[in-house]
């Protein structure tokens, strides 16, 4: 995403979104869905941004 506009209060670094701004690290959705994959997250690797979109 090339002319999009950069939401600073969204950093990212997940290069494969179509969400994803080239120009910085950040996400240009003006909100974003967080969720887990597992009954008792107790890691953050147990949380997935679920606005992701693959490119």
């Amino acid at each position: 995403m090339d002319n999009c506009n950069a939401n600073k209060s969204i950093e990212c670094s997940v290069t494969q979104c179509r969400n994803h701004c080239t120009t910085g690290q950040y996400c240009a959705l003006d909100k974003i869905r967080v969720g887990t994959h597992e009954s008792n997250p107790t890691m953050d690797q147990c949380t997935d941004c679920l606005s992701f979109e693959k490119k």
